[in-house]
């Protein structure tokens, strides 16, 4: 009656000296014992007493049992070490989907940012549109340096504001004149639009116009740009746009691929247009400091859109299994951080010279300002979407077999051997 009421799991974990799978009677029950301590092989140590809070099942079906059995063992394993393991899965799967993201590699969110592509190449479209109408219809406000004019080094005994010497001028028929700080504020240099050819007439009417009460002033040269020269230097400022965009497509061809230099260059040149169409509509001076902060903008671009490249490539080669577009967002969303501390700290020092740089740096940083916005938009969905829409794949980041290198199988085929 005692071997009829044992557990019968307890009669086949329990065999004899023997080598049987019974028991034989409370004896050799009571002489059997459990090993506590590890073979040395390290497998079949004691879980209880290694590891008290795994709970294993001691179905000896699971044992006997083949890779179905095993599975369904971990599977228990793990429910038993935490059973709100895949209740968790769940609830962060659910609540990635409710935030627009998926889940993936590392168990780490990714923003589907080209989810709205279409919108914003919509909107890109437009901008640029608009912008080449408002510079063909408005025109730009060109500054002396592009139409010509007369410049000016004078100096003054005692500080002076810039203010006070553009309302002299202005009292005196010279309207339009643009007055900067040269180191010091005695020291200025002054533009005025085309005046007469005289120089002597000019100096002398300028030296009457400049002279404040009590802050005498004296001029040390005189400039007179004509137009021709204006016109050359407009001529070579388109030209170093478009070379300063054929440089930025070999360079990003050759480093990556052709596909995302053609996205890169197309970002360049929305920024750049867009830049200038906000001048041409809006009627700001666009002088050579304009086209300097143009031409910095570009190299800042380039530098941003460089930093998503390199991960996208990266991770075209690293990861496996998931889309060309999820690939994208994955990319975009590992270097959103690094973007938004670059563009917090070059807006602070654009702003610090928009507000404190006084008239010889305001449009250069106003150009700065809309250029970076532009720049950073560009960044994440132009530069990224046109290589997307040209089938952007993992193939295009893999190191190919060439065919001169590849094995050739040689066969040999004797007709006497079959002889």
């Amino acid at each position: 009656m005692a071997i009829e009421n044992k557990n019968p799991l307890e009669q086949q974990n329990s065999p004899d000296r023997n080598g049987s799978g019974g028991s034989n009677g409370d004896g050799n029950n009571a002489s059997t014992r459990r090993r506590n301590k590890p073979r040395r092989d390290g497998k079949g140590s004691n879980t209880k007493t290694n590891n008290p809070v795994t709970v294993q099942p001691s179905n000896s079906k699971a044992r006997r049992g083949g890779k179905g059995a095993s599975k369904d063992s971990q599977a228990l394993t793990t429910q038993a070490t935490d059973p709100n393991l895949a209740t968790g899965d769940a609830a962060d799967d659910a609540a990635a989907q409710a935030e627009g993201g998926i889940k993936a590699i590392g168990n780490q969110r990714i923003i589907p940012f080209m989810k709205i592509e279409k919108p914003m190449a919509i909107l890109s479209l437009l901008m640029v549109i608009g912008s080449i109408i408002a510079i063909a219809v408005n025109g730009l406000n060109l500054g002396l340096d592009f139409t010509g004019g007369v410049s000016a080094d004078v100096r003054y005994e005692q500080s002076v504001e810039q203010v006070d010497v553009v309302n002299a001028l202005s009292d005196n028929g010279f309207d339009d004149a643009v007055v900067q700080y040269l180191g010091t504020s005695q020291e200025l240099l002054i533009r005025l639009p085309p005046q007469s050819d005289n120089v002597d007439g000019l100096n002398t009417s300028l030296t009457k116009a400049l002279t404040l009460a009590d802050n005498s002033v004296e001029i040390s040269n005189v400039n007179i740009i004509g137009s021709q020269v204006g016109s050359e230097v407009y001529l070579n400022s388109v030209m170093s746009l478009a070379l300063a965009l054929a440089c930025m497509l070999g360079y990003v061809a050759l480093r990556f691929q052709f596909k995302l230099s053609l996205g890169a260059v197309m970002s360049l040149f929305h920024d750049a247009v867009v830049t200038i169409g906000v001048f041409a509509l809006f009627g700001f001076p666009f002088d050579l400091t304009v086209l300097a902060a143009i031409l910095a903008l570009i190299g800042y671009s380039l530098n941003d859109t460089i930093v998503v490249y390199d991960r996208i490539r990266e991770n075209f080669r690293r990861v496996r299994g998931i889309t060309p577009r999820q690939t994208i967002d994955l990319s975009l969303t590992e270097t959103l951080r690094r973007t938004i501390m670059t563009i917090s700290t070059v807006l602070l020092v654009v702003l610090a010279m928009l507000f404190l740089g006084g008239d010889g740096l305001y449009w250069f940083s106003v150009a700065l300002f809309i250029g970076l916005i532009a720049g950073t938009y560009s960044s994440t969905y132009i530069a990224s979407s046109i290589p997307l829409r040209m089938g952007l794949s993992r193939d295009d980041f893999i190191v190919k077999v060439k065919p001169e290198f590849e094995e050739e199988i040689v066969t040999f085929n004797d007709p006497k051997m079959f002889e």
